[in-house]
């Protein structure tokens, strides 16, 4: 996880690399300050309300306590105070305790940490971009809240168009973080395109985002390929790079991005119900939208569809 000092210095470098003074920080391309005074809100749902189980006791009567890794812009980060968690995921917990009529409170935990806290009841959710997968269904309960994708970028003056299936990348030269499932995934379409008598793609494997930024900007790689939420603040903040595609997290499967809770403590109903009810009043994807995140929103919330299989 991001410590707040690199964090508080990330977002620093975001104002400064967007040529504001101390003054023009509303001008950011999202506001980082701790107010947040254009975070959506939303009206109590009775109807969700009603369907949290007489017998369940929240971690602090009164609060939904929600545990989230800040660990980066734009789903969750510190603000310029270094001290208040903001971004996406806070914004969606947000709407969630309106709607279920609690005061919302936001636990910042390391991201290996948060099953054991949510199993010990130390909150009442996590909302932290966590993908459902069946080994996680085996422990928690999931109502899905955003699509997992990985995006697909380019110089803003580079002559790619799209890239929506291997075919498309065929030839390309991709940077990518090694290891990880986007890798996996780049490793076998190149299979595929070499099967059907195209070029292989040519991954250029990178530990962090900054060397793969610098591959892409210097023209060493065509492409960027990372979770889609970081590339969008980037390309927001420093308007040199463009999005051609995206890519499921889970493909071939599908992969969303879903509230955990305790497995069987009667929760996830009420959450998959407020959370259809916030998607039907517009108000899920108005927060959305304040994060540049549309392209991750979902028609409907499920409860516990199914996830990701075990590797």
């Amino acid at each position: 996880m991001i410590s707040r000092r690199s964090l508080l210095s990330l977002l620093a470098g975001t104002i400064a690399g967007a040529g504001l003074g101390p003054g023009l920080a509303q001008e950011a391309p999202f506001d980082l300050g701790p107010e947040q005074p254009g975070r959506i809100r939303a009206e109590k749902d009775a109807a969700a309300i009603a369907r949290i189980p007489k017998d369940y006791r929240f971690a602090e009567p009164g609060a939904f306590i929600v545990g989230i890794s800040p660990g980066g812009p734009p789903l969750a980060t510190y603000a310029t105070d270094a001290r208040t968690v903001i971004g996406a995921d806070p914004d969606l917990a947000q709407l969630v305790a309106d709607s279920l009529g609690l005061t919302l409170k936001l636990v910042p935990v390391a991201w290996a940490d948060w099953p054991l806290g949510l199993s010990s009841g130390k909150y009442d959710a996590v909302i932290s971009n966590v993908g459902v997968t069946e080994q996680r269904k085996e422990k928690f309960d999931f109502s899905t809240y955003r699509q997992g994708l990985h995006g697909f970028f380019v110089k803003a003056d580079s002559r790619i168009a799209a890239i929506r299936e291997p075919k498309d990348a065929a030839g390309l030269t991709i940077a990518v973080g090694g290891g990880t499932n986007q890798e996996r995934i780049l490793v076998e379409w190149s299979k595929q395109n070499v099967a059907a008598g195209l070029k292989p793609i040519e991954l250029q494997l990178f530990d962090d985002e900054a060397a793969r930024l610098v591959s892409l900007r210097s023209g060493r790689s065509d492409v960027i390929v990372q979770p889609h939420a970081q590339l969008v603040f980037v390309a927001a903040r420093d308007k040199d790079i463009k999005r051609i595609g995206t890519l499921s997290a889970g493909w071939p499967l599908k992969s969303d991005v879903a509230i955990a809770t305790r497995k069987g403590s009667g929760l996830v109903d009420a959450l998959t119900l407020a959370l259809n009810d916030l998607i039907d009043n517009g108000k899920y994807r108005q927060a959305l939208a304040r994060w540049a995140l549309e392209e991750e929103a979902l028609p409907r919330s499920e409860t516990n569809p199914p996830g990701l299989p075990k590797f």
